[in-house]
C-alpha cells in the first residue's frame, strides 16, 4: 500500500495553486477592498455575501457558516473529498507528479485518489462514445436524429456527445483495457452486474455527458433512438454515484458559467437538444436539469455563479416551458421558489408551443433569441396561468379567479408594482379593480399573519448563523461551541487585540525588525488571542513571509488546533481603515497605534496586579521586604515604559 503524500510536495501543490481560480469554479467573487474578494458561500443558502477569500493570503472563510481555511480545504470541502484526494486533484490541475513516502512517485493511475479514478474513467468513455458516434456505422440513426435537428459533427465534438453500442460489453471491454476495475464501472455507474458479469449501462442510445461546473464529466444522458430498444423510456440518466447527484446537476453549466457570471442571466431550459440550441443561437447563458425537477439546489448553484446578491442590481433568471399542462405545470413549481432569489424571474413561452430547439429549427437563430428576449415577468405568466383554469363568462368563475390569483399579486416583492398589476389584473377578469385590490388586501394580510411569527423565528434563525454579531453583540453560537473562550468584540480592549492580529496574519511586511518581541502573548487579554499570537511569535522564527500563504499556513501549524478557525478568519477580514494607493499596506502610523494601544492596556494592567500586590503586602503579617523592593523596581520600569509610549519614543 502506498505511503502518504511527502510534505513538501504538499506546500508546493497549495503554493502554486491558485485560491481564486479554484474559488472561481463554483463562486462568482466582487471586490471586497485591497487584496479581498467575496461571493455567495458555497456551503449554506444566504443572500447577501459573507464568503471571502484573500488570494495574496492564500486563505478563505466565511463569516456566516464560520467555515474557513486554504485551497486544500476548499476543495475537501466543496467537492467532499478527502485531505489526499484534494491534494491529488489539484496536483492533477498543475500536472505536478506527487511523490510518496514510501519512496519514488507512483504512477499516473496509482496516483489517482477514487475520486479521480472514477473522474479519469468517465473521461474515457466520454471519449469512447464520441468516437463511436462519429465513425461506427451502426450509429448512422443517431447521427441522422441529430442532422434533422441542425446539428452536425463539429456540435458533436463541442458538446461531447456519444453513442452507446448495441453489444452491451463493448465500454466495458474497452474501460477494462485501460485498467479501470470492475468496482470502479460499477460504483461510477458507467456498468451495471448481471449474472454473467458487467454489461454496459447504457446501449444502442444517443449519449450526452454530464459535467460538473469545472468541466469534468460526471455521468450521462441517454435518449432512445431505435424502436426495438427493450427500454421505452425516451431518455435515461446515469443512477446516482459519488460523482453523479441529479439535483446538483446542471447539463450546460460548464459551458454557460462564464457567460451566466458576465451578464448576470441564466436561461433554464427542459432538455440537452434546448440547451444546444440555445447556445449556437447565441443564448449562451441556457442550462438544463438532468432528469429532474428544477430545484432548491440548482437554484444555490446560479445564485452563486449570478451573483443573486440583495445589495446589489437584481440578477435575471429566465424560465422556457411547453405551452402543455405540464410546461405550465412546471412553471407554476418554479413560481412557488420565486421567494428564493433575490433576482427578477421571467418566463418564456413560444406561443405555438414549440421548444428552442424545434423553434431553431423553424425560424432560425434569432427566433431562438426572440423568445428569450420576449420573456414576461414570472408573476404576469403565474396570473394568466391561474386565471385561465376559471370560467371567466360566469360571476362565480370570476369571483373564484379573483380569490385564486390574489395571493399571487401580493407576493410580489416590488410594493409599487401591485397597483399596477392589480388593475391589469380586474381588466383580465373583467371586474371592478376595487374588488381586486380588496381580494390581493385580504391575501396580504392572511400571509402576515400565517408568516409573520415564522419569519421573526427563522429571521433569528438566520442571523444566528451570519458570525455578525446581534445588536448587543452577543457571540453567535457557532463562536460559542469553540473550545476557547470567545473573544467578546464588545471590549474594545479586545477589537484593538483583534485588530492588530489582522494585521499580523495579513501584512507582516509592515513590520519592523523586532516589532513582535516587544509583546508578549501575556499582553493579550483574551485567551484565544494570546493562542494565535503564540503561533505567531513562534513562525516568525522561521523568517519566511514571503508568501503570505506560506506565513498564515506555518502560523496555523504553530497555534493550537482550537485556534485555527480563528486564524482562517482573521486572515481575510476586513480593517476598518484605508490602505495607502500605493502599497496596498495599512499605514505605519495606524500599526504602532495598535501596538502602542496593546502594549498600554498590558503594561497598565501589570501596573495594577503590582500594586495590589504591594497593599496585599503592606497587610501581611509576616512583611517581605525583599519582594517589596523587587516590586517597587517593577513599577518604575512599568511607568517609565508607559511614559515612553505617551511620549512617542516607542
Amino acid at each position: 500500500m502506498a505511503g502518504r503524500i511527502n510534505t513538501d510536495d504538499i506546500a508546493t501543490v497549495k503554493a502554486r495553486s491558485s485560491l481564486e481560480d479554484v474559488v472561481r469554479e463554483h463562486v462568482t467573487l466582487r471586490n471586497a477592498g485591497p487584496g479581498a474578494l467575496k461571493g455567495l458561500c458555497p456551503f449554506h443558502d444566504e443572500k447577501t455575501p459573507s464568503f471571502n477569500i484573500r488570494p495574496g493570503v492564500g486563505a478563505w472563510h466565511c463569516f456566516g457558516c464560520d467555515e474557513g481555511g486554504d485551497v486544500i480545504s476548499f476543495v475537501q470541502k466543496v467537492d467532499h473529498l478527502t485531505f489526499a484526494e484534494a491534494v491529488e486533484r489539484l496536483a492533477q490541475r498543475l500536472g505536478m507528479e506527487l511523490r510518496y513516502e514510501d519512496g519514488g512517485s507512483r504512477s499516473r493511475d496509482e496516483g489517482l485518489g477514487r475520486r479521480s479514478r472514477l473522474l479519469e474513467a468517465h473521461r474515457v468513455a466520454e471519449e469512447f462514445y464520441t468516437e463511436r458516434l462519429l465513425a461506427d456505422k451502426l450509429a448512422r440513426q443517431a447521427r441522422d436524429f441529430l442532422r434533422a435537428r441542425d446539428f452536425n459533427s463539429s456540435h458533436v465534438k463541442h458538446f461531447g456527445l456519444g453513442f452507446a453500442p448495441r453489444g452491451g460489453e463493448d465500454l466495458v471491454g474497452h474501460l477494462r483495457a485501460k485498467g479501470f476495475t470492475d468496482e470502479e464501472l460499477v460504483i461510477g455507474g458507467l456498468a451495471g452486474r448481471g449474472s454473467r458479469g458487467l454489461y454496459d449501462r447504457f446501449r444502442s442510445r444517443l449519449l450526452w455527458p454530464i459535467r460538473d461546473i469545472t468541466g469534468s464529466t460526471i455521468g450521462f444522458g441517454a435518449r432512445r433512438i431505435f424502436d426495438d430498444d427493450k427500454i421505452e423510456a425516451k431518455y435515461l440518466n446515469t443512477s446516482e454515484t459519488p460523482l453523479y447527484k441529479k439535483s446538483t446537476v446542471l447539463y450546460g453549466l460548464d459551458l454557460a458559467k462564464k457567460r451566466i457570471a458576465q451578464d448576470r442571466q441564466a436561461v433554464v431550459v427542459e432538455g440537452y437538444t434546448d440547451v444546444m440550441a440555445c447556445h449556437l443561437a447565441g443564448v449562451e447563458t441556457a442550462v438544463a436539469t438532468c432528469g429532474t425537477a428544477f430545484g432548491s439546489e440548482h437554484i444555490k448553484i446560479l445564485r452563486r455563479i449570478m451573483r443573486d446578491e440583495a445589495d446589489l442590481a437584481p440578477a435575471k433568471v429566465i424560465f422556457t416551458f411547453d405551452g402543455d399542462a405540464a410546461g405550465q405545470k412546471a412553471a407554476m413549481r418554479a413560481f412557488a421558489d420565486d421567494a428564493k432569489w433575490t433576482s427578477q424571474s421571467f418566463v418564456a413561452v413560444e406561443k405555438s408551443g414549440k421548444d428552442p430547439c424545434e423553434l431553431r429549427q423553424a425560424g432560425g437563430d434569432p427566433a431562438v433569441q426572440a423568445l428569450i428576449e420576449d420573456a414576461v415577468p414570472m408573476f404576469e405568466f403565474a396570473v394568466r396561468t391561474t386565471i385561465s383554469r376559471f370560467d371567466l363568462a360566469t360571476a362565480e368563475g370570476r369571483v373564484r379567479a379573483s380569490g385564486a390569483v390574489a395571493p399571487i399579486v401580493a407576493s410580489i416583492r416590488d410594493r409599487s408594482l401591485r397597483p399596477e398589476y392589480t388593475r391589469e389584473v380586474a381588466g383580465m377578469l373583467g371586474v371592478e379593480v376595487e374588488q381586486v385590490a380588496a381580494e390581493v388586501a385580504r391575501a396580504g394580510r392572511i400571509t402576515l399573519d400565517q408568516g409573520g411569527a415564522q419569519g421573526r423565528l427563522n429571521g433569528r434563525s438566520a442571523r444566528a448563523g451570519t458570525g455578525v454579531e446581534d445588536e448587543v453583540g452577543e457571540p453567535t453560537p457557532a463562536e460559542a461551541a469553540r473550545t476557547m473562550p470567545v473573544p467578546d468584540r464588545r471590549d474594545p480592549v479586545v477589537l484593538a487585540e483583534r485588530q492588530l492580529l489582522q494585521v499580523l496574519l495579513q501584512f507582516p511586511a509592515v513590520l519592523r525588525p523586532g516589532a513582535i518581541d516587544v509583546l508578549s502573548a501575556d499582553a493579550f487579554s483574551a485567551e484565544a488571542h494570546r493562542a494565535v499570537f503564540d503561533g505567531v511569535r513562534i513562525a516568525s522564527g522561521s523568517g519566511d513571509r514571503a508568501s503570505l500563504g506560506t506565513w498564515v499556513s506555518a502560523v496555523t501549524e504553530a497555534a493550537p488546533s482550537a485556534v485555527s478557525g480563528l486564524i482562517s478568519e482573521l486572515a481575510v477580514a476586513s480593517l476598518p481603515t484605508r490602505m495607502d494607493p500605493m502599497t496596498g499596506l495599512p499605514s505605519s502610523r495606524y500599526v504602532e497605534e495598535l501596538f502602542d494601544r496593546v502594549r498600554t492596556v498590558s503594561l497598565t494592567r501589570r501596573v495594577a496586579d503590582a500594586m495590589s500586590e504591594m497593599r496585599r503586602l503592606d497587610h501581611a503579617q509576616e512583611p517581605d521586604p525583599d519582594r517589596s523592593r523587587v516590586l517597587a523596581t517593577e513599577l518604575q520600569e512599568l511607568q517609565r515604559q508607559l511614559a515612553r509610549i505617551k511620549e512617542g519614543m516607542s
